[in-house]
């Protein structure tokens, strides 16, 4: 009787190995899948009159600036240096937004990926993770 108990908790516990490796394979194929994507995005953003095009990637670094011939004929350096500065601004807003949303598509809900880029809570972050390893008082 013994050794059929040992074979069914065997089985059981395949059965349940499986499912997470299964779980696994699958994050990591869209883990894979996000940063082919996050690696290619671009956001470009124009200023209001069109002056000045911003585009940045998704960290939020700058891939080109572009000034309009029209610049030219304003000559105030400061307007334009707020110009370019917001227009720049406008495009990291929106890829971080693009960024998010990338994440939240790819994670399972309540990972905690995508609420740690929306807020930047690293304790909330490793609270979710202390959690999922039991250490719920932090490390011993």
């Amino acid at each position: 009787m013994s050794e059929r108990v040992d074979r069914d908790a065997n089985r059981e516990l395949r059965a349940r190995f499986d499912d997470v490796y299964g779980q696994y394979q699958q994050l990591r194929s869209g883990l894979d899948t996000l940063a082919a994507r996050l690696a290619e995005l671009r956001v470009t953003r124009r200023s209001p009159d069109g002056h000045v095009t911003a585009t940045v990637g998704a960290q939020g670094q700058v891939i080109e600036v572009v000034l309009a011939p029209a610049v030219y004929r304003v000559r105030d350096a400061e307007a334009l240096s707020r110009k370019i500065t917001e227009t720049i601004r406008a495009a990291v807003a929106a890829a971080t937004q693009a960024t998010q949303d990338l994440v939240a598509e790819t994670m399972p809900a309540g990972a905690g990926s995508a609420d740690f880029l929306r807020t930047g809570d690293f304790g909330t972050l490793l609270g979710r993770a202390d959690a999922v390893l039991g250490r719920r008082g932090g490390p011993a």
